[in-house]
């Protein structure tokens, strides 16, 4: 079953220690679609600028995603540029400029919802809220960030009471349920509604949150990672990805989703942009997901390579 995801398409200026890449496609609905589209059919709701053209839509649509809903504003289009440290585990963010972005009205036609699946990116709640009562899909999960934690929290919280699931880095996680602790803040956002909670921990892995249960992946071993903008898109990605392939948001099925998340996000990581997530074959997903299944065993012999 097919996926509707709704979020900002962008041009990133990123430096790493292995490297830097100016003006490539990112932002978070381009790496989640992508993710996304090895399982199931994708469409994107976004706005870009008259500056975006032809070769960005290419790319996309060489991952067989649906397009025709990413609106071509007067403008320019969203750009973000940032500076990653040594370890890659702080970020500066050089610039941002929301440029058509920043007017954002997510156009819906009705077609959309006949889209079973839903994935709110972190815009702001008011809006994710509009799109999710219009659509009223059969499964919805959303992403957020400081920004709008910390900035319009009883949105958000309404909001929670109304989508299924949320995915959320650690730090967003206590901070938007005042606690230090995370596993008493997971507790308290379910409280709000929600169905399950997916923690994502960067190379620490993830831990998902649902029905009263407690699970976690680690991060796939990547040797060179040399961006990890994306990264958490790309997990997101993954996971609805698979759920809106499998039809099945149980127990199993979470779990499953967790370690295609890892997965999608290891193969991100590799590269700058969609260089490396963008051209992978759903052989090379598979293998990994098995090594992380193997991963998570303590039977039989240790998974990968030293």
């Amino acid at each position: 079953m097919a996926l509707l995801v709704v979020g900002s398409v962008a041009f990133d200026s990123v430096k790493t220690p292995y490297g830097e890449a100016a003006e490539v496609l990112g932002g978070s609905a381009t790496y989640c679609a992508v993710a996304a589209s090895y399982f199931t059919d994708v469409r994107v709701v976004a706005v870009v600028g008259e500056d975006f053209g032809e070769e960005p839509m290419r790319l996309l649509r060489s991952r067989h995603i649906d397009v025709s809903a990413i609106e071509v504003a007067k403008g320019k289009t969203f750009r973000w540029s940032g500076v990653y440290s040594d370890d890659l585990n702080d970020r500066t963010t050089l610039a941002t400029h929301l440029n058509v972005f920043e007017s954002f009205q997510p156009r819906l036609r009705p077609e959309d919802a006949s889209i079973p699946n839903l994935f709110l990116g972190n815009i702001d709640p008011d809006l994710q809220s509009q799109v999710l009562r219009r659509l009223r899909p059969s499964l919805s999960a959303c992403d957020t960030m400081n920004f709008w934690i910390e900035g319009k929290s009883d949105s958000l919280k309404r909001l929670l009471a109304e989508v299924d699931g949320l995915v959320i880095n650690d730090s967003e996680a206590r901070l938007l349920a005042g606690e230090l602790n995370t596993v008493v803040a997971a507790r308290r956002l379910l409280s709000l509604g929600l169905r399950f909670l997916v923690i994502k921990r960067g190379e620490y892995g993830a831990a998902l949150f649902a029905e009263g249960r407690y699970f976690a992946v680690p991060a796939y071993p990547v040797e060179r990672p040399v961006d990890p903008t994306g990264a958490g898109d790309s997990f997101a990605g993954g996971f609805m990805g698979h759920l809106a392939n499998i039809g099945d948001a149980s127990g199993r099925g979470l779990r499953e989703a967790m370690i295609y998340g890892s997965v999608l996000a290891s193969f991100c990581v590799e590269d700058f942009s969609l260089r490396r997530i963008g051209s992978l074959s759903r052989g090379e997903i598979d293998r990994r997901a098995r090594e992380l299944r193997e991963f998570l065993s303590v039977d039989g012999p240790f998974a990968g390579r030293p």
